[in-house]
């Protein structure tokens, strides 16, 4: 066969699983019960609104006759792959979440998954961070991922600590100036 005729994959049946940063080998995949239920809100309404409007849109455009130059069909289709894919994504990380509360830790003055840590580093600058799961960290509202290397190196640290975090530049000191925790649900 002409290798014209052939089709080639256009990714589209990729799935995004293989897009997120690894978890460590034998290591969990942990998330705060507020990532959590943000996550499982969002399967949830690819579920039973997005999806299904979506079908309708498709359903309503196949019954247009010709398929090849209907837009609307041909959108469809695409978008329904790919909240295919989302929910296929989001029921694998949900399925392997291990929920963990950080406010069981309020009060501690040692750094846990959950923590927000503000650190100076060698050079002087402070910063202030919380340590989160993989799925939920955003880096521009300064939550880090448990398995980023400035995580790995302030976990199981205490207030007044100095700890190494190793960089490309060479090793750099970071002092744990202040953790907090949320207050426990209860209080």
């Amino acid at each position: 066969m002409n290798k014209a005729f052939t089709k080639e994959s256009d990714g589209d049946d990729d799935d995004e699983i293989g897009a997120l940063p690894p978890l460590p080998a034998g290591g969990k995949n942990y998330i705060t019960p507020r990532g959590y239920q943000r996550l499982r809100d969002e399967l949830l309404d690819l579920i039973d609104n997005e999806r299904p409007k979506i079908v309708e849109v498709v359903h309503w455009a196949a019954s247009n006759g010709d398929r090849s130059e209907n837009g609307d069909y041909l959108y469809g289709k695409k978008r329904l792959r790919e909240i295919d894919r989302r929910i296929r994504f989001l029921t694998k990380r949900l399925e392997i979440a291990e929920v963990v509360d950080p406010a069981v830790h309020h009060g501690s003055d040692q750094v846990y998954f959950g923590a927000t840590v503000t650190y100076v580093d060698d050079e002087g600058e402070e910063r202030t961070i919380t340590i989160l799961g993989i799925d939920e960290a955003d880096s521009a509202q300064g939550q880090v991922s448990w398995i980023a290397p400035v995580s790995r190196a302030l976990l199981k640290s205490r207030i007044g600590d100095e700890v190494p975090l190793p960089t490309p530049a060479g090793v750099r000191m970071l002092e744990v100036l202040e953790v907090q925790y949320p207050k426990p649900a209860s209080a």
